[in-house]
């Protein structure tokens, strides 16, 4: 009886009973539901959601056949037809290897196009380890190697670094250096900076460095993302309306030529009829849109482009068929 008064006495005292160690659960609660920083992808793909939006315009007659030679290979023909340099016919060829490191990724990958007169464009990307990644461009012009560029991505859990070396020419003593830096700060905010650096004898005083900021903040259906430098700003925003509808403005200003364009493009995917339109509208009185729509059973792909300029009077169509 002396035990159970006085317990009765210490729950009663001060009419409430005693509060409860609520602290350390929220605290342990709340470290369970936080999620760890993932990896923000590279400083390339900054500005990569509202840039898919915009359409890919092409002018002219365009024929490309693909063939699946293998799991690991395959060949394309491409045939163009315009009024510019760039037509005739191309043939491409795409190696993957065996190296499986998630469903959508295998390598090396290995891929080039080559004209009858000798131009080639070729890249190599190549996972040498799980944080390191090396991506290799070449093209060759009338039998001259115009442009090389090697790149490396070092991804961390949280940030990556990306260095890469264009055309470097020991004997004229020149070239481009460019690094890319980005950090995940929170898991939608991401900072990072680039600095670029080039040196040669054309280049006004035999070298030149411009550096600049990045930004991005992510949402599920939401994207804006902008660099800001000494050479210019470049802001962009994407924004996911629908399963139906994408939309995305950018805004490119350059302090060098004194002069600023806007664009507007949106992306409308019809499933159903298996049919993908994007358009888009900039300042410069431009308007331009690009139709794809798969010819199903046939594995064909049909493509419709079009690009207006009202203030120059210039209208420019194209037509094309992909198959396979």
């Amino acid at each position: 009886m002396g035990n159970v008064l006085a317990a009765s006495k210490s729950i009663t005292a001060g009419g409430l009973p005693p509060p409860l160690p609520v602290e350390p659960i929220l605290a342990s609660s709340k470290s369970e539901t936080e999620k760890p920083l993932e990896n923000p992808g590279s400083l390339e793909e900054l500005h990569k959601k509202c840039k898919d939006v915009m359409p890919a315009n092409f002018e002219g007659a365009k024929l490309m056949i693909n063939k699946g030679l293998s799991n690991h290979f395959q060949v394309s023909h491409t045939i163009n037809l315009t009024s510019t340099n760039t037509s005739g016919y191309r043939f491409g060829a795409t190696y993957v290897g065996t190296k499986q490191l998630s469903p959508t990724e295998a390598f090396p990958v290995i891929l080039g196009d080559i004209d009858p007169a000798g131009n080639l464009n070729a890249n190599i990307i190549h996972q040498l380890s799980p944080n390191i990644r090396c991506k290799f461009a070449s093209q060759i012009q009338n039998n001259k190697v115009t442009a090389a560029q090697l790149a490396t991505d070092y991804k961390g859990q949280d940030f990556t670094a990306t260095l890469t070396v264009g055309n470097p020419n020991i004997i004229n003593n020149s070239g481009v250096l460019v690094a890319h830096y980005l950090q995940a700060v929170t898991n939608r905010l991401s900072l990072g900076g680039e600095l670029a650096y080039q040196y040669g004898a054309a280049v006004p005083g035999g070298q030149i460095a411009v550096v600049s900021a990045a930004a991005r903040y992510a949402t599920e259906s939401s994207t804006w993302s902008g660099t800001v430098g000494l050479a210019g700003i470049h802001l962009c925003y994407y924004q996911k309306a629908s399963e139906q509808l994408q939309l995305g403005v950018e805004v490119e200003t350059s302090f060098r030529m004194q002069e600023s364009v806007a664009t507007l493009g949106y992306q409308i995917d019809l499933p159903k009829s298996e049919l993908v339109f994007r358009g888009m509208v900039d300042t410069n009185w431009s308007v331009a849109a690009v139709l794809e729509k798969k010819l199903q059973p046939l594995p064909f792909t049909f493509a419709l482009s079009g690009i207006l300029n009202h203030t120059k009077n210039q209208f420019r169509l194209g037509c094309g068929l992909i198959i396979g």
